[in-house]
This record gives structure tokens, C-alpha cells and sequence, in this order.
């Protein structure tokens, strides 16, 4: 069995450096040790260092230390043009890209804690074939998963 590749968001990748526990902080625990592949695009990464720098700049050497333990794989993000001819698959403009990212890296699952404009929207999992969810789904999806192939 292949190693799940799993992209996360600028939330779930906030949420996971800044917090000693929790799913998200377990994604990256796995990630470590080589179970899982995480990526994210040029916009999450610089994202989350905006975040973490307003709400928890003591976090920044962690964030720093995280990007590189983790092996995450950073995916560039898509072409203007290619965003502008996207708009239709999330109701927020700003996430096109980040579900365009997604879709190019070819990841299993596409990891999120805002509900609102990926989750609680059926039509942006249909859209984009990608299976999505929080922290916590992707954890559950992966013990599935792994339970599976044994």
C-alpha cells in the first residue's frame, strides 16, 4: 500500500504546529515518522506564517522547525489564470486556489477546519473529487484505511 498523501490547509496546518494536541498535531506526528505524505501549497505556507506571527509568535521557530521535520512537500500554487477559470468550485474566491492545489498534487484527502466554505459545501467535495474533511475525519479515515489493509 502506497503512503496516503494528505494536503492540508493553512488552518489545519495552524492548527497543528500551534497546539501540543489534537488531530491535527497527530498529522504531523505521522508525517514524522514517515506514515503519511502532507502537503501544502506556496499560499498555506505563507498563510500560516501570517497567522502564527498575529496569534502565536513564540510559534514561529516551531512553525520553522515543523516545515522541515515533517518533510512536508510544498506544491506551487496554480496560475492566475487557471483560478479565475476555477471560481465555481468554492464559494469563497480566496480558496480557489488552495482546492486547486489539492486537485494538482493529486492527494487522497484534503484537510481543513473551516467548515463553513469546504465541508459544510457538498458541492465543492463533488467539484473537485476530493475527499475532505477535518483534522479528526482524516484521522478516522486513515485507521479505516490502515484496517483495511490488514
Amino acid at each position: 500500500m502506497s503512503r496516503p498523501r494528505l494536503f492540508l490547509d493553512s488552518s489545519a496546518l495552524f492548527a497543528g504546529v500551534v497546539s501540543e494536541t489534537g488531530a491535527a498535531r497527530v498529522l504531523l506526528q505521522l508525517a514524522e515518522a514517515g506514515s503519511i505524505g502532507l502537503i501544502v501549497s506556496e499560499q498555506v505556507v505563507a498563510e500560516t506564517e501570517r497567522a502564527i506571527a498575529r496569534k502565536a509568535p513564540r510559534a514561529i521557530v516551531d512553525y520553522r522547525s515543523a516545515l522541515r521535520s515533517v518533510g512536508l512537500q510544498i506544491f506551487p500554487d496554480p496560475p492566475k489564470e487557471v483560478v479565475e477559470a476555477n471560481q465555481d468550485l468554492i464559494s469563497d474566491p480566496t480558496d480557489v486556489p488552495i482546492v486547486l492545489a489539492a486537485m494538482n498534487a493529486s492527494v487522497d484527502y484534503l484537510v481543513t477546519l473551516n467548515r463553513r466554505h469546504f465541508i459544510d459545501d457538498p458541492l465543492v467535495a463533488q467539484r473537485s473529487a476530493l475527499q475532505i474533511g477535518t483534522p479528526g475525519d482524516a484521522l478516522a479515515w486513515l485507521r479505516a484505511l490502515w484496517v483495511d489493509a490488514l
